[in-house]
């Protein structure tokens, strides 16, 4: 069963990648992409049940990612949100998790890791 992902990255490059990776590889339909915090909060705020996982850079067009796990806060139980960063320090996947992230992953050395996180949601969904 596929689930719902959002997609907050502001490189149309990598974007473009995710969404036909996390389709291939993690039976994942990416329903919404935001390159800004703003953008993303706004979409967030008008979409509440629209996604099981949303993605989230720490470095956005405008603003930042922690905001966007700020805006998350509030969610279901059931949605997760996850960071996809080059910048993984401790400093900063403490940070994240501090703001309510289920999970930390550094985008060139752990997409594996998030693969296997996405075929968790999707097995505990089925």
């Amino acid at each position: 069963m596929t689930f719902k992902a959002y997609l907050v990255e502001d490189s149309a490059l990598i974007r473009e990648n995710l969404v036909g990776f996390l389709h291939d590889v993690a039976d994942a339909d990416v329903v919404a992409c935001a390159s800004s915090e703003e953008e993303a909060v706004h979409w967030l705020d008008h979409h509440r049940n629209d996604w099981d996982l949303t993605i989230v850079d720490l470095f956005l067009e405008r603003g930042n990612g922690l905001g966007v796990l700020r805006a998350c806060r509030n969610r279901a139980a059931k949605q997760k949100v996850v960071v996809l960063s080059n910048y993984a320090t401790s400093d900063m996947r403490r940070r994240s998790a501090q703001l309510g992230a289920d999970a930390f992953f550094d985008k060139s050395a752990e997409l594996d890791q998030l693969v296997a996180y996405c075929e968790t949601l999707r097995h505990a969904r089925d």
